[in-house]
């Protein structure tokens, strides 16, 4: 969508016609763009105002209600920021004294708009006019957040006792613009020197105004954390959503972090909960294994503090890196879930497919980390297809211990 046709949606006949719509029912869009081709609206708007009504229903689940009024993109809709996890990152601002936020890189506003909810001042800008538009139409009922199109590294930002209430947050593009995939989305890239604006302009903007935070990939490397600033690896029902990094008076904890937010509860982990426990050696032997498996949330995966279970639950980590840790000791973690241990035993397909047929199970659920087996084809090669009669369901843990494949049969605790 160009400038152009942010504009005619934004305001008079393509408005109205946006919001006129029904909820959007894929089944019935054919038949509706052609109904309101009929009535005389041009065929590019109705195109148009309908890929808003299928991105709005798709956004509800990250933005609720402030959908209905906002426009979208198809690869911004994707990147912005979930709303609870901004209004997250806007209390970070105002808990440290902030007044003023540049939001360098806006994108659709989402930041912003959590920005402007607890009254901070915001100046906006995005490299891309259309989407700087679409932030202005977004951010309408807040005055005092202002969007514009520039590029970040235009942006004059104050320097020394003027820069003390104001803050800077990033969110470099990590798509490239061109070749798009069959779903039409531009091609992710990973490496800090392709994000936009580059790693090394990020920290130039941390180092002129002290209250900086950078909204990053969850691959962000633990090597690449700046010194004193905090990485924190958030995640959402489970999924990793984002690493941002916090400079100055934003910064929390220095170091390493992990929070697990659900709608209700929030879990913060540090590297000072991993205490002995991030020194504490895996195991050498499947006979090693506990009573008790857990599973760390991936966000305290992801930021390298799964020492942190072992020292909560008085465990070992399965493997290095693996994320598992099991114990004698049955604990509640609420950043993790605990699995009974029924059966452990290096991976062997015939003896596992035995010992499941022995217990009267026909299905399998697979988990697995730290090893390259194809689910589906161990499923297969067990005979594990759920035909039988009567049978019941085991899950399978398939991970790494001392350098060998095992196999653990748990039930949910």
């Amino acid at each position: 969508m160009d400038a152009a046709m942010v504009d005619r949606l934004a305001a008079g006949e393509g408005w109205a016609l946006l919001q006129s719509l029904p909820p959007y029912d894929e089944a019935a869009s054919l038949s509706l763009q052609g109904r309101l081709r009929d009535a005389g609206f041009d065929a590019d708007l109705v195109a148009a105002a309908m890929t808003q009504s299928r991105l709005r229903a798709r956004a509800v689940d990250k933005f609720g209600d402030f959908a209905a009024g906002m426009l979208f993109t198809p690869d911004g809709l994707e990147q912005s920021t979930r709303l609870a996890i901004a209004a997250r990152h806007a209390h970070r601002y105002a808990a440290a004294g902030v007044r003023e936020v540049h939001d360098l890189g806006c994108g659709l506003g989402a930041d912003a708009m959590a920005f402007a909810r607890l009254d901070l001042a915001v100046q906006a800008v995005d490299a891309d006019d259309a989407t700087a538009r679409i932030a202005a139409v977004n951010l309408r009922h807040w005055p005092t957040a202002h969007v514009r199109h520039a590029l970040a590294e235009d942006v004059r930002l104050p320097r020394g006792a003027a820069a003390r209430t104001v803050g800077v947050w990033l969110d470099p593009a990590r798509r490239v613009s061109g070749v798009t995939d069959a779903r039409g989305r531009t091609k992710r890239v990973f490496s800090l020197d392709a994000i936009s604006p580059s790693w090394s302009r990020v920290l130039a903007f941390a180092d002129q105004v002290p209250a900086t935070g950078a909204k990053l990939s969850p691959a962000f490397a633990h090597g690449s954390v700046p010194r004193g600033a905090e990485a924190q690896w958030t995640s959402w029902h489970g999924e990793v959503l984002e690493c941002a990094v916090w400079w100055g008076p934003l910064a929390a904890t220095s170091g390493r972090t992990a929070a697990v937010c659900t709608e209700s509860s929030t879990w913060v982990v540090t590297e000072g909960d991993a205490g002995d426990g991030a020194l504490e050696p895996a195991l050498g032997s499947v006979a090693e294994v506990g009573e008790w498996l857990y599973e760390p949330d991936r966000a305290v995966i992801r930021a390298g503090l799964t020492g942190a279970l072992v020292s909560a639950v008085d465990g070992a980590e399965l493997a290095s890196g693996v994320g598992y840790v099991t114990s004698d000791r049955a604990g509640e973690v609420p950043w993790a879930r605990r699995f009974r241990v029924l059966e452990a035993m290096p991976l062997s397909t015939k003896r596992l497919a035995r010992w499941l047929r022995d217990q009267g199970h026909d299905r399998v659920t697979i988990k697995k980390r730290g090893v390259t087996l194809d689910a589906d084809v161990l499923r297969r090669q067990l005979k594990m297809t759920g035909r039988g009669k009567g049978g019941s369901e085991a899950t399978l843990v398939l991970t790494r211990i001392g350098g060998s494949q095992v196999a653990l049969v748990v039930s949910p605790a």
